[in-house]
């Protein structure tokens, strides 16, 4: 493995992820090679999507910069922009558990980012409605539940709204679906309610190469799903029992949210599809299909008239 890409699999690999598997396809593809230090083969009939966050001039309206969540509050300053008296809180490309960044940062957005713009947006009585932008693939297990349980208190308190200015899949639609609302545009998406968990064997690379790896266990169970041995199938069950416990989880949550529009039963029946918007709005995971920006102003106009 590249030692210096170390951090990347750590994050990536034997870990519960909530991404839709076009982009975790298309990540291997761009990035299995450097991780590995070695040729990856992705076992996988879904064709990779090449996914950038308000890419090729699609409408953005998050324009936050990115210092942490107290430098903001140390000179008076909220740390998300605000129209008329409507918060903006982007949920943008890659999210990961910690990172201390408000905003968007090298394609990734942090939990810890977003639960600091949420929480303050709840304090303070300036504030009278949340908008969130969404336009995300998904991204790490961790800090994604706490992330929507913040979101929806939010939501008992205040008016908010979910618009997509393109996609919203996996951990993406976990954060959004916890709005009161959720706006779609025509050639959006939304759904992939599922977990996905990615294990590399290059075990026999090695074995060609002439390299024999030697690991010494104090504990039976020491060190298993490493990368140097094939992946044990009682482990693989684990990890199978985990993964549906989560998609569990992300259904509950869901339908918590959207009572009314989806039931848990239909959230499981999907399988964690991804659906377009026009699919996604018969199956009440979103309210509506419409224009982001129209729909932004329509939110301001009824907040402020409230």
């Amino acid at each position: 493995m590249n030692g210096h890409m170390g951090h990347v699999a750590e994050r990536v690999f034997n870990t519960p992820l909530l991404y839709d598997e076009r982009k975790a396809h298309a990540f291997l593809n761009g990035f299995g090679d450097r991780i590995a230090g070695a040729s990856v083969i992705v076992n996988s009939d879904v064709t990779p999507v090449a996914h950038q966050a308000f890419a090729n001039g699609r409408p953005v309206m998050g324009r936050v910069s990115d210092p942490v969540g107290r430098a903001y509050q140390s000179v008076g300053r909220y740390p998300f922009a605000v129209i008329n008296s409507v918060a903006l809180i982007p949920i943008e490309g890659t999210l990961v558990h910690k990172g201390s960044f408000i905003g968007k940062s090298s394609g990734v957005t942090s939990y810890e980012g977003i639960m600091a713009q949420v929480a303050t947006a709840y304090k303070a009585p300036e504030i009278k409605g949340v908008a969130f932008e969404v336009d995300s693939y998904g991204g790490e297990v961790s800090g994604a539940f706490e992330t929507a349980q913040m979101i929806a208190d939010l939501s008992k308190k205040k008016p908010t709204i979910s618009i997509l200015t393109d996609f919203a899949y996996s951990a993406g639609y976990l954060l959004a679906s916890q709005a009161r609302q959720i706006i779609a545009p025509k050639y959006g998406g939304a759904g992939s309610i599922g977990v996905i968990m990615l294990h590399a064997d290059y075990s026999k690379q090695l074995s060609n190469d002439g390299i024999d790896v030697t690991i010494i266990r104090a504990g039976a169970v020491k060190a298993q799903g490493n990368p140097y041995e094939p992946l044990p199938p009682d482990l693989a069950d684990r990890w199978r029992a985990q993964a549906e416990e989560m998609r569990n989880d992300f259904a509950d949550v869901v339908a918590k949210a959207r009572r009314g529009r989806i039931t848990k039963a239909d959230v499981l029946k999907t399988e964690a599809d991804a659906y377009s918007a026009k699919e996604a709005l018969s199956l009440g995971l979103i309210d509506a299909i419409g224009d982001p920006a129209i729909a932004f102003d329509a939110f301001l106009k009824e907040v402020n008239r409230s």
